[in-house]
């Protein structure tokens, strides 16, 4: 596996010290950044961030604080066409892939990296939005993890009754027409967080954590990205309805949903968890989309119920490679 290091923008990741980024150099050439931190002492497993659309390692600086703190190693990917992972059109604003399960190739460059490094076992996954279709596919594709968690996971996505017919028809007709690179019709190629007001915004309700968002993206613009491509919408379209005909895995899942989620399909993610045997349900009261940038006395529990899930792992006997 290629790798080299990378940079890691710690002015603004909020993140333990001694964190490092990587390089690493997909099976089909593509090249993403991955980074880590290890918590002091003997750590109690891995954690897997596996980021949403638009969103780059920084982000989760906060998140790596919170299971670094607990023991756990932390790990978080720049996937294919966002954060400072190669992008593939010559517009770096639109975010596009080819195919939604080519995001697994990045994903198995980063576990060829945390078995290099030697990243404690259990691991474990958490997927939110995008990276939670990425992380579902992921459990149900490898034995890599013991367990997993999602934050608002893309299992479908929401539109309104008026947008839904016109989504469709965009997805599945504009690439025939030569429009796959373009952008679906009401969209933006400006960065949701730099051009949308906190009032208003279907993120988060902590104005801090808002605030946050928007300093990181002023200081390293570089990690900006607009809405997706045409292409990107019907391969997002297809795989989820692909993972929502899949079998629920047998690993151990906690998935939480904001009642106030207003970007993915709250039905599609009740319906997979009612038929998951092993899976349990947290609905946080008026959350966004985010809940784990939402207010500290939000976020602090549903970390704490993280921790308690993966910990509940350490007394299984951890995943062979």
């Amino acid at each position: 596996m290629e790798m080299s290091s990378a940079p890691l923008f710690e002015d603004v990741a909020g993140a333990p010290a001694g964190g490092q980024a990587h390089w690493l150099t997909t099976s089909d050439r593509v090249r993403i950044r991955v980074a880590h931190w290890l918590p002091q002492g003997d750590a109690v497993g891995t954690v897997f961030m596996f980021p949403g659309r638009t969103e780059y390692i920084e982000k989760y600086g906060n998140a790596a604080t919170e299971f670094v703190g607990r023991g756990f190693a932390f790990l978080a990917i720049d996937w294919r066409g966002q954060g400072l992972a190669d992008r593939p059109l010559d517009d770096p604003r639109v975010g596009h892939v080819d195919t939604i399960p080519d995001y697994q190739m990045d994903a198995q460059a980063a576990f060829a990296l945390a078995t290099e490094l030697d990243l404690p076992k259990p691991w474990h996954v958490i997927g939110h939005s995008m990276g939670g279709a990425i992380g579902l596919r992921a459990v149900l594709e490898t034995d890599k993890f013991a367990t997993c968690a999602f934050t608002g996971p893309m299992w479908g996505i929401f539109f309104t009754p008026l947008m839904k017919p016109l989504s469709r028809l965009t997805a599945y007709w504009g690439p025939r027409f030569g429009l796959g690179e373009k952008t679906p019709p009401t969209t933006s190629l400006e960065s949701y967080v730099l051009s949308q007001p906190f009032e208003g915004n279907v993120l988060t309700r902590d104005p801090a954590m808002y605030q946050m968002m928007k300093d990181q993206l002023n200081a390293h613009p570089e990690l900006t990205l607009g809405a997706p491509s045409t292409i990107w919408l019907r391969e997002a379209l297809d795989e989820c309805a692909w993972l929502m005909e899949q079998t629920a895995p047998t690993i151990p899942c906690l998935t939480f949903l904001g009642t106030h989620e207003q970007i993915v399909d709250r039905k599609a993610i009740r319906a997979r968890m009612a038929n998951w045997p092993s899976g349990t349900l947290e609905e946080i009261p008026d959350g966004e989309h985010e809940v784990l940038m939402e207010a500290p006395e939000v976020r602090g529990p549903v970390f704490d119920q993280l921790a308690a899930h993966f910990m509940a792992a350490e007394r299984e006997p951890a995943l062979s490679d």
